[in-house]
Protein backbone atom coordinates (compact mmCIF):
# COMPACT_ATOMS: atom_id res chain seq x y z
CA UNK A 1 0.00 0.00 0.00
CA UNK A 2 2.70 2.24 -0.22
CA UNK A 3 2.50 3.38 -3.72
CA UNK A 4 -0.79 4.42 -3.31
CA UNK A 5 0.24 8.30 -3.32
CA UNK A 6 3.51 7.78 -5.34
CA UNK A 7 2.85 10.31 -7.52
CA UNK A 8 0.08 12.84 -8.05
CA UNK A 9 -2.10 13.75 -10.55
CA UNK A 10 -5.30 14.57 -11.00
CA UNK A 11 -5.88 18.57 -9.64
CA UNK A 12 -5.57 17.38 -5.53
CA UNK A 13 -3.82 20.52 -4.06
CA UNK A 14 -1.19 19.30 -2.25
CA UNK A 15 0.69 21.10 1.17
CA UNK A 16 3.84 20.20 3.14
CA UNK A 17 2.30 17.92 6.20
CA UNK A 18 0.37 15.76 2.79
CA UNK A 19 3.65 15.22 1.31
CA UNK A 20 5.31 14.82 4.26
CA UNK A 21 2.81 11.96 4.77
CA UNK A 22 2.93 10.48 1.95
CA UNK A 23 6.60 10.04 1.62
CA UNK A 24 6.42 8.77 5.75
CA UNK A 25 4.18 5.86 4.21
CA UNK A 26 5.81 5.25 0.89
CA UNK A 27 8.73 4.69 3.27
CA UNK A 28 6.70 2.37 5.72
CA UNK A 29 6.21 4.98 8.65
CA UNK A 30 2.52 4.69 9.26
CA UNK A 31 2.80 6.86 13.14
CA UNK A 32 5.04 9.68 11.06
CA UNK A 33 2.22 9.71 8.51
CA UNK A 34 -0.61 9.74 11.58
CA UNK A 35 1.70 12.49 13.23
CA UNK A 36 0.51 15.11 10.16
CA UNK A 37 -2.34 14.68 9.14
CA UNK A 38 -4.51 12.74 12.48
CA UNK A 39 -6.20 15.81 12.72
CA UNK A 40 -6.93 16.97 9.55
CA UNK A 41 -10.55 15.85 7.73
CA UNK A 42 -9.73 16.94 4.13
CA UNK A 43 -9.66 14.15 1.02
CA UNK A 44 -6.59 13.59 1.08
CA UNK A 45 -6.08 13.35 4.61
CA UNK A 46 -8.70 11.18 5.20
CA UNK A 47 -7.18 8.74 2.35
CA UNK A 48 -3.27 8.95 4.20
CA UNK A 49 -5.04 8.13 7.43
CA UNK A 50 -6.95 5.45 6.00
CA UNK A 51 -3.87 3.54 4.65
CA UNK A 52 -1.33 4.26 7.67
CA UNK A 53 -4.20 2.54 10.03
CA UNK A 54 -4.51 -0.37 7.45
CA UNK A 55 -0.39 -0.51 7.62
CA UNK A 56 -1.02 -0.62 11.74
CA UNK A 57 -3.63 -3.48 11.28
CA UNK A 58 -6.55 -1.66 11.99
CA UNK A 59 -8.49 -2.47 8.69
CA UNK A 60 -12.20 -1.57 9.60
CA UNK A 61 -10.97 1.95 10.54
CA UNK A 62 -9.08 1.98 8.00
CA UNK A 63 -11.56 0.87 5.11
CA UNK A 64 -13.44 3.71 6.67
CA UNK A 65 -11.95 5.93 6.33
CA UNK A 66 -10.91 5.08 2.73
CA UNK A 67 -14.34 5.60 1.91
CA UNK A 68 -15.17 8.81 3.54
CA UNK A 69 -11.86 9.97 1.70
CA UNK A 70 -13.94 8.63 -1.76
CA UNK A 71 -16.64 10.58 -1.00
CA UNK A 72 -15.05 13.81 0.06
CA UNK A 73 -13.36 13.39 -3.23
CA UNK A 74 -16.58 13.72 -5.26
CA UNK A 75 -16.44 12.87 -8.84
CA UNK A 76 -14.37 15.71 -10.05
CA UNK A 77 -11.33 13.71 -8.69
CA UNK A 78 -11.59 10.66 -10.47
CA UNK A 79 -8.26 9.66 -10.04
CA UNK A 80 -8.28 9.99 -6.13
CA UNK A 81 -11.26 8.62 -5.84
CA UNK A 82 -9.70 5.28 -7.83
CA UNK A 83 -6.60 5.48 -5.26
CA UNK A 84 -9.43 4.93 -2.78
CA UNK A 85 -10.52 1.65 -4.44
CA UNK A 86 -7.12 0.47 -4.99
CA UNK A 87 -6.48 1.20 -1.33
CA UNK A 88 -9.74 -0.97 -0.01
CA UNK A 89 -8.80 -3.84 -2.52
CA UNK A 90 -5.68 -4.34 -0.85
CA UNK A 91 -6.88 -4.05 2.68
CA UNK A 92 -9.72 -6.65 1.47
CA UNK A 93 -6.92 -8.89 -0.22
CA UNK A 94 -5.05 -8.48 3.42
CA UNK A 95 -7.80 -9.10 5.63
CA UNK A 96 -8.67 -12.21 3.41
CA UNK A 97 -11.85 -11.05 2.04
CA UNK A 98 -11.62 -12.28 -1.55
CA UNK A 99 -15.68 -11.78 -2.36
CA UNK A 100 -14.56 -7.69 -3.11
CA UNK A 101 -15.74 -6.77 -6.25
CA UNK A 102 -12.86 -7.41 -9.53
CA UNK A 103 -14.99 -4.54 -11.53
CA UNK A 104 -14.67 -1.65 -9.60
CA UNK A 105 -11.13 -2.70 -9.13
CA UNK A 106 -10.60 -3.14 -12.80
CA UNK A 107 -12.94 0.38 -13.38
CA UNK A 108 -10.33 1.80 -10.97
CA UNK A 109 -7.33 0.49 -13.04
CA UNK A 110 -9.03 1.78 -15.82
CA UNK A 111 -9.29 5.12 -14.86
CA UNK A 112 -5.57 5.15 -13.51
CA UNK A 113 -4.52 4.60 -16.50
CA UNK A 114 -6.16 6.98 -18.45
CA UNK A 115 -4.70 9.37 -16.37
CA UNK A 116 -0.71 8.74 -16.74
CA UNK A 117 -0.67 6.81 -13.29
CA UNK A 118 0.98 3.56 -14.19
CA UNK A 119 2.63 3.22 -10.96
CA UNK A 120 -0.93 2.95 -9.19
CA UNK A 121 -2.90 0.70 -12.49
CA UNK A 122 0.18 -1.63 -12.11
CA UNK A 123 -0.67 -1.75 -8.14
CA UNK A 124 -4.29 -2.60 -9.12
CA UNK A 125 -3.33 -5.37 -11.40
CA UNK A 126 -0.96 -7.29 -8.84
CA UNK A 127 -3.95 -7.09 -6.75
CA UNK A 128 -5.90 -9.36 -8.42
CA UNK A 129 -2.90 -11.40 -9.27
CA UNK A 130 -2.69 -12.35 -5.55
CA UNK A 131 -5.94 -13.14 -5.15
CA UNK A 132 -5.92 -15.38 -8.15
CA UNK A 133 -3.14 -16.67 -6.45
CA UNK A 134 -4.74 -17.14 -3.52
CA UNK A 135 -7.64 -19.04 -4.68
CA UNK A 136 -5.55 -21.86 -6.68
CA UNK A 137 -6.34 -19.95 -10.32
CA UNK A 138 -2.39 -20.32 -11.43
CA UNK A 139 -3.17 -20.10 -15.26
CA UNK A 140 -5.14 -16.98 -14.93
CA UNK A 141 -2.59 -15.50 -12.62
CA UNK A 142 0.15 -16.54 -15.25
CA UNK A 143 -1.57 -14.86 -17.96
CA UNK A 144 -2.05 -11.40 -16.24
CA UNK A 145 0.95 -11.45 -14.48
CA UNK A 146 2.73 -12.18 -17.97
CA UNK A 147 1.32 -8.39 -19.24
CA UNK A 148 3.22 -6.74 -16.66
CA UNK A 149 6.78 -5.50 -16.90
CA UNK A 150 8.23 -4.71 -13.53
CA UNK A 151 11.30 -2.96 -14.88
CA UNK A 152 10.23 0.47 -14.56
CA UNK A 153 8.06 0.29 -11.33
CA UNK A 154 9.54 0.82 -7.69
CA UNK A 155 11.20 -1.23 -5.82
CA UNK A 156 8.29 -2.25 -3.94
CA UNK A 157 6.09 -3.32 -6.35
CA UNK A 158 9.19 -5.16 -8.01
CA UNK A 159 8.80 -7.12 -5.15
CA UNK A 160 5.52 -7.91 -5.30
CA UNK A 161 5.96 -8.81 -8.60
CA UNK A 162 8.74 -11.26 -7.60
CA UNK A 163 6.56 -12.64 -4.74
CA UNK A 164 3.78 -13.59 -7.15
CA UNK A 165 6.60 -15.52 -9.22
CA UNK A 166 7.91 -17.48 -6.45
CA UNK A 167 4.22 -18.16 -5.15
CA UNK A 168 3.33 -19.65 -8.61
CA UNK A 169 6.43 -21.39 -8.94
CA UNK A 170 6.09 -23.01 -5.16
CA UNK A 171 2.50 -24.23 -6.13
CA UNK A 172 3.51 -25.96 -9.43
CA UNK A 173 6.86 -27.52 -7.47
CA UNK A 174 9.29 -25.49 -9.26
CA UNK A 175 11.36 -24.83 -6.94
CA UNK A 176 14.32 -23.27 -8.86
CA UNK A 177 12.40 -21.12 -10.46
CA UNK A 178 10.48 -19.69 -7.39
CA UNK A 179 14.55 -19.58 -5.72
CA UNK A 180 15.17 -17.44 -8.40
CA UNK A 181 12.67 -15.06 -8.10
CA UNK A 182 12.77 -14.86 -4.54
CA UNK A 183 17.05 -13.63 -4.60
CA UNK A 184 15.23 -10.92 -6.98
CA UNK A 185 12.65 -10.29 -4.54
CA UNK A 186 15.01 -9.91 -2.09
CA UNK A 187 17.12 -7.27 -4.12
CA UNK A 188 13.97 -5.40 -4.77
CA UNK A 189 12.79 -5.38 -1.25
CA UNK A 190 16.09 -4.00 -0.14
CA UNK A 191 16.28 -0.79 -2.53
CA UNK A 192 12.76 -0.66 -1.05
CA UNK A 193 13.99 -0.28 2.41
CA UNK A 194 10.49 -1.40 3.60
CA UNK A 195 10.84 -3.93 6.78
CA UNK A 196 7.25 -5.36 5.93
CA UNK A 197 8.19 -6.48 2.43
CA UNK A 198 11.95 -7.53 3.77
CA UNK A 199 9.40 -9.77 5.90
CA UNK A 200 6.99 -11.19 3.23
CA UNK A 201 10.13 -12.37 1.26
CA UNK A 202 11.89 -14.08 4.52
CA UNK A 203 9.00 -16.01 4.73
CA UNK A 204 8.34 -16.97 1.13
CA UNK A 205 12.15 -18.75 1.55
CA UNK A 206 11.04 -20.41 4.44
CA UNK A 207 8.75 -22.34 3.17
CA UNK A 208 11.45 -23.38 0.85
CA UNK A 209 13.67 -24.90 3.67
CA UNK A 210 10.78 -26.31 5.49
CA UNK A 211 9.77 -29.98 5.43
CA UNK A 212 6.31 -30.20 3.90
CA UNK A 213 5.71 -33.66 2.93
CA UNK A 214 6.56 -37.37 4.73
CA UNK A 215 7.55 -40.31 2.63
CA UNK A 216 6.86 -43.22 3.61
CA UNK A 217 8.35 -46.38 1.67
CA UNK A 218 9.57 -50.08 2.69
CA UNK A 219 8.92 -49.06 6.37
CA UNK A 220 10.99 -45.77 5.89
CA UNK A 221 9.12 -42.48 7.05
CA UNK A 222 11.29 -39.34 6.53
CA UNK A 223 10.38 -35.92 5.98
CA UNK A 224 10.86 -33.85 2.31
CA UNK A 225 11.43 -30.24 1.46
CA UNK A 226 9.78 -29.15 -1.63
CA UNK A 227 12.51 -29.29 -3.89
CA UNK A 228 12.60 -33.12 -2.83
CA UNK A 229 8.92 -33.96 -3.93
CA UNK A 230 9.92 -31.94 -6.87
CA UNK A 231 12.53 -34.42 -7.69
CA UNK A 232 10.74 -37.44 -6.57
CA UNK A 233 7.45 -36.69 -8.74
CA UNK A 234 9.49 -36.18 -11.80
CA UNK A 235 11.46 -40.02 -10.97
CA UNK A 236 10.47 -43.44 -12.19
CA UNK A 237 8.28 -43.96 -8.85
CA UNK A 238 4.53 -44.43 -8.41
CA UNK A 239 3.69 -42.06 -5.99
CA UNK A 240 0.61 -42.26 -3.84
CA UNK A 241 -0.23 -38.35 -3.03
CA UNK A 242 -1.86 -38.89 -0.16
CA UNK A 243 -1.54 -34.33 -0.25
CA UNK A 244 -3.74 -34.17 -3.13
CA UNK A 245 -5.01 -37.63 -3.05
CA UNK A 246 -3.87 -38.68 -6.78
CA UNK A 247 -1.88 -41.40 -7.42
CA UNK A 248 0.96 -40.57 -10.13
CA UNK A 249 4.09 -41.24 -11.78
CA UNK A 250 6.36 -38.84 -13.80
CA UNK A 251 3.82 -39.06 -17.13
CA UNK A 252 0.23 -39.64 -15.41
CA UNK A 253 -2.21 -38.73 -12.80
CA UNK A 254 -5.53 -40.42 -11.50
CA UNK A 255 -7.38 -38.63 -8.85
CA UNK A 256 -9.11 -40.02 -6.20
CA UNK A 257 -10.14 -37.54 -4.60
CA UNK A 258 -13.45 -38.25 -5.05
CA UNK A 259 -13.20 -41.81 -4.21
CA UNK A 260 -11.78 -42.07 -0.30
CA UNK A 261 -12.69 -45.83 0.30
CA UNK A 262 -10.16 -46.07 -3.44
CA UNK A 263 -7.57 -43.99 -1.98
CA UNK A 264 -7.51 -45.72 1.10
CA UNK A 265 -7.26 -48.83 -0.20
CA UNK A 266 -4.46 -47.15 -2.70
CA UNK A 267 -2.26 -45.69 0.23
CA UNK A 268 -2.99 -49.38 2.55
CA UNK A 269 -1.31 -51.21 -1.05
CA UNK A 270 1.46 -48.47 -1.58
CA UNK A 271 2.15 -48.07 2.04
CA UNK A 272 2.66 -52.24 2.17
CA UNK A 273 4.86 -52.56 -1.20
CA UNK A 274 6.14 -54.70 -2.26
CA UNK A 275 4.33 -57.11 -0.16
CA UNK A 276 0.92 -57.85 0.24
CA UNK A 277 -2.08 -56.39 2.89
CA UNK A 278 -4.60 -58.88 4.40
CA UNK A 279 -8.00 -58.90 3.70
CA UNK A 280 -8.79 -58.34 6.90
CA UNK A 281 -6.52 -55.03 7.04
CA UNK A 282 -7.75 -53.61 4.01
CA UNK A 283 -11.46 -54.30 4.91
CA UNK A 284 -10.96 -53.00 8.55
CA UNK A 285 -9.63 -49.23 7.33
CA UNK A 286 -11.19 -48.96 3.87
CA UNK A 287 -14.61 -49.84 5.46
CA UNK A 288 -13.79 -48.68 9.20
CA UNK A 289 -15.58 -51.53 10.53
CA UNK A 290 -13.99 -53.94 13.38
CA UNK A 291 -15.66 -57.25 12.01
CA UNK A 292 -15.70 -58.57 8.94
CA UNK A 293 -17.64 -60.62 7.12
CA UNK A 294 -18.77 -62.20 3.58
CA UNK A 295 -20.66 -59.26 2.55
CA UNK A 296 -16.97 -57.08 3.23
CA UNK A 297 -15.22 -59.14 1.63
CA UNK A 298 -17.40 -59.37 -1.10
CA UNK A 299 -16.82 -55.55 -1.30
CA UNK A 300 -13.53 -55.08 -1.04
CA UNK A 301 -13.67 -57.79 -4.55
CA UNK A 302 -15.92 -54.65 -6.11
CA UNK A 303 -13.52 -52.31 -4.57
CA UNK A 304 -10.49 -53.52 -5.94
CA UNK A 305 -11.88 -54.00 -9.44
CA UNK A 306 -12.94 -50.49 -9.10
CA UNK A 307 -8.96 -49.60 -7.77
CA UNK A 308 -7.84 -51.46 -10.63
CA UNK A 309 -10.13 -49.95 -13.24
CA UNK A 310 -8.75 -46.50 -12.07
CA UNK A 311 -5.55 -47.01 -12.27
CA UNK A 312 -5.01 -47.25 -15.72
CA UNK A 313 -1.54 -47.65 -16.88
CA UNK A 314 -0.16 -47.18 -13.54
CA UNK A 315 -0.36 -50.31 -11.97
CA UNK A 316 -2.37 -53.51 -10.81
CA UNK A 317 -3.56 -54.69 -8.22
CA UNK A 318 -3.14 -58.65 -7.61
CA UNK A 319 -5.02 -61.61 -5.54
CA UNK A 320 -2.37 -63.26 -3.03
CA UNK A 321 -3.56 -65.71 -0.49
CA UNK A 322 -4.02 -63.50 2.05
CA UNK A 323 -5.01 -60.65 0.62
CA UNK A 324 -3.73 -57.86 -1.99
CA UNK A 325 -0.66 -56.31 -3.37
CA UNK A 326 0.58 -53.42 -5.96
CA UNK A 327 1.98 -54.23 -8.51
CA UNK A 328 3.52 -50.89 -10.92
CA UNK A 329 3.72 -51.36 -14.80
CA UNK A 330 6.83 -49.25 -15.35
CA UNK A 331 7.77 -47.65 -11.78
CA UNK A 332 10.64 -49.54 -10.15
CA UNK A 333 9.40 -47.98 -6.53
CA UNK A 334 5.85 -47.13 -4.78
CA UNK A 335 5.79 -44.90 -1.82
CA UNK A 336 3.10 -42.92 -0.14
CA UNK A 337 3.28 -38.83 -0.18
CA UNK A 338 1.97 -37.87 2.82
CA UNK A 339 1.29 -34.60 4.89
CA UNK A 340 4.26 -33.67 7.76
CA UNK A 341 1.89 -34.01 10.49
CA UNK A 342 -1.93 -36.13 9.58
CA UNK A 343 -4.73 -33.55 10.95
CA UNK A 344 -8.46 -33.44 10.50
CA UNK A 345 -9.42 -30.48 8.06
CA UNK A 346 -5.98 -29.92 6.93
CA UNK A 347 -6.65 -28.05 3.83
CA UNK A 348 -8.43 -25.32 6.21
CA UNK A 349 -5.42 -25.38 8.05
CA UNK A 350 -3.54 -24.58 4.76
CA UNK A 351 -4.74 -21.17 4.67
CA UNK A 352 -5.32 -20.17 8.23
CA UNK A 353 -1.60 -20.95 8.77
CA UNK A 354 -0.58 -17.86 6.86
CA UNK A 355 -1.28 -15.82 9.87
CA UNK A 356 -3.85 -13.80 8.02
CA UNK A 357 -7.61 -13.12 9.38
CA UNK A 358 -9.68 -15.03 6.58
CA UNK A 359 -13.43 -15.10 6.29
CA UNK A 360 -15.46 -18.60 6.06
CA UNK A 361 -16.55 -17.31 3.03
CA UNK A 362 -13.17 -16.50 1.44
CA UNK A 363 -12.12 -19.92 2.73
CA UNK A 364 -14.99 -21.20 0.99
CA UNK A 365 -13.90 -19.54 -1.87
CA UNK A 366 -10.36 -20.88 -1.50
CA UNK A 367 -11.16 -24.42 -1.08
CA UNK A 368 -14.13 -24.55 -3.92
CA UNK A 369 -16.03 -25.79 -0.95
CA UNK A 370 -19.71 -24.70 0.65
CA UNK A 371 -19.49 -22.51 3.05
CA UNK A 372 -21.85 -24.51 5.65
CA UNK A 373 -18.92 -27.14 4.97
CA UNK A 374 -16.14 -24.60 5.69
CA UNK A 375 -17.57 -23.49 9.11
CA UNK A 376 -18.39 -26.98 10.17
CA UNK A 377 -14.72 -27.58 9.87
CA UNK A 378 -13.84 -24.28 11.65
CA UNK A 379 -16.39 -25.14 14.36
CA UNK A 380 -14.59 -28.61 14.88
CA UNK A 381 -11.03 -27.28 14.92
CA UNK A 382 -12.08 -24.15 17.24
CA UNK A 383 -13.57 -26.96 19.75
CA UNK A 384 -10.27 -28.84 19.59
CA UNK A 385 -8.42 -25.38 20.37
CA UNK A 386 -6.28 -25.56 16.86
CA UNK A 387 -8.30 -21.76 15.63
CA UNK A 388 -9.91 -18.69 17.01
CA UNK A 389 -12.42 -16.10 16.13
CA UNK A 390 -12.72 -12.50 16.85
CA UNK A 391 -15.86 -10.33 15.13
CA UNK A 392 -19.20 -11.24 14.89
CA UNK A 393 -21.36 -11.95 11.25
CA UNK A 394 -20.42 -10.85 8.36
CA UNK A 395 -17.18 -9.42 10.12
CA UNK A 396 -16.16 -12.46 11.89
CA UNK A 397 -12.60 -13.85 11.18
CA UNK A 398 -10.63 -16.38 11.52
CA UNK A 399 -6.81 -17.42 12.53
CA UNK A 400 -4.48 -19.84 13.85
CA UNK A 401 -0.22 -19.62 14.99
CA UNK A 402 1.80 -21.55 12.26
CA UNK A 403 2.83 -25.05 12.44
CA UNK A 404 6.02 -24.85 13.69
CA UNK A 405 8.89 -26.06 11.95
CA UNK A 406 6.22 -27.42 8.65
CA UNK A 407 5.03 -25.97 5.31
CA UNK A 408 1.31 -26.64 3.92
CA UNK A 409 2.03 -25.79 0.28
CA UNK A 410 0.91 -29.53 -0.97
CA UNK A 411 -2.01 -28.83 0.78
CA UNK A 412 -3.11 -25.03 -0.94
CA UNK A 413 -5.43 -24.68 -3.64
CA UNK A 414 -4.03 -25.33 -7.32
CA UNK A 415 -2.67 -28.08 -9.13
CA UNK A 416 0.82 -29.95 -8.67
CA UNK A 417 2.59 -30.86 -12.24
CA UNK A 418 1.29 -32.51 -14.74
CA UNK A 419 -2.76 -32.56 -12.64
Amino acid sequence: MSEWWESQSGGIPMDSLITAAARALTAGDPLGALNRVALRDDAPALALRGIAMAQLGDFDRATALLRSAARAFGSREAVARARCVVAEAEIALVSRDLSWAAKALDTARETLEAHGDRVNAAHARYLEVRRLLLIGRLDEAERMLADLDPMPLPSALRTAHELVVAGIAIRRLQTKTARAALVRAKRAAHHAGIPALAAEVESAYHVLNTPAARLIAQGEDRLLLLEEVEALLASETLVVDACRYVVRDAHTVVSLARRPVLFELARLLGEAWPEDVPRGTLIAQAFRTKFADESHRARLRVEVGRLRTEFGPLADVSATKRGFKLVPYSAHEVIVLARPIEEKHAAVLALLVDGEPWSSSALALALGASQRTVQRALDSLATAGKVQSFGRGRARRWMTPPVPGFTTTLLLPGPLPGD
